[in-house]
């Protein structure tokens, strides 16, 4: 006897704010969505008390327009952003949010688990910080020297990633920093997308050498368009450049794994953002504690 679920819609499920643009069918919502994640617990709250934060690049943009010319209704995918972020906030590090241009943050709602306290509770903390964030080329500009109080880099991952962060120079002036300063640049699913700038004005990239987890390309090659999820092919593929630029993807699969190479902590999907939360906290805690 099929499930309620088999029943439901693979039709991408249309967007009446935009033409010709689509949010993720039914079907591919009731197998990629939950109303809680796997959250049980932070392990290090409250232990850091000083006024070292965590830079968020955000995505500004909701349209990801597809090969065949429909748009993907995306943004920033609300686990893949708030529950690493619950991780850091509650150990003690402020997020400051940041995206190129100063535009709103977009976030996919319709993947916001509404019964997660953790993640609703952040949401509403960062909120007032989504919808005024700061210019991302200000932040280059003002706040990035060798004294900055930024200790991270954080891109949450979302399609939206795969828009405007990859080509944009104030991504690639956050990532020349953090990489000149020592720091962490925390990111997963698509959010490693942005990497992807770091070669701008360059003869190679210097990720080259790195190891990363990313969503797997055969993902949005196959299943995703099969059950909707995408309204049609992606014009590049996350991964297949990453590969390119010389970095080495350790994943095929999405399983909720998570990986650190360095000061880069990467993690493969929305199912390893509890598993990327408590590691970005502990790299982030130590490293605070071994400099004093």
């Amino acid at each position: 006897m099929p499930s309620a679920a088999e029943d439901l819609s693979r039709d991408p499920t249309p967007d009446p704010a935009e033409d010709n643009a689509y949010f993720p069918s039914p079907y591919s919502l009731s197998q990629y969505t939950a109303p809680k994640t796997d959250f049980d617990g932070v392990k290090h709250k409250g232990a850091y008390r000083g006024k070292l934060k965590v830079l968020m690049v955000a995505a500004a943009e909701r349209y990801v327009l597809l090969e065949n010319g429909k748009m993907f209704s995306t943004g920033n995918h609300p686990v893949e952003m708030l529950l690493p972020a619950h991780h850091l906030m509650e150990t003690g590090f402020d997020i400051d949010v940041a995206t190129v241009g100063g535009y709103p943050a977009k976030l996919e709602l319709w993947a916001m688990p509404d019964e997660d306290a953790a993640v609703k509770a952040t949401y509403e903390a960062l909120k007032p910080k989504l919808k005024a964030p700061r210019n991302l080329a200000d932040v280059v500009e003002k706040d990035l020297g060798e004294d900055s109080d930024y200790v991270a880099v954080f891109i949450p991952g979302g399609h939206g990633a795969v828009v405007g962060l990859p080509t944009s120079e104030a991504v690639t002036g956050t990532l020349d920093w953090a990489l000149a300063n020592d720091k962490f640049v925390i990111t997963l699913c698509h959010g490693p997308a942005a990497l992807l700038a770091a070669s701008l004005g360059k003869k190679e990239s210097p990720f080259k050498g790195y190891s990363v987890c990313v969503f797997p390309d055969s993902l949005d090659e196959g299943p995703n368009l099969d059950i909707g999820y995408l309204p049609g092919r992606l014009q590049w593929l996350v991964a297949g450049l990453l590969r390119e630029q010389g970095m080495h993807v350790v994943n095929d699969d999405m399983t909720g794994r998570t990986h650190q190479d360095r000061k880069l902590l990467t993690g493969d999907s929305p199912l390893a953002s509890h598993s990327l939360g408590l590691l970005a906290a502990e790299a982030l805690l130590q490293e605070v504690q071994n400099n004093g």
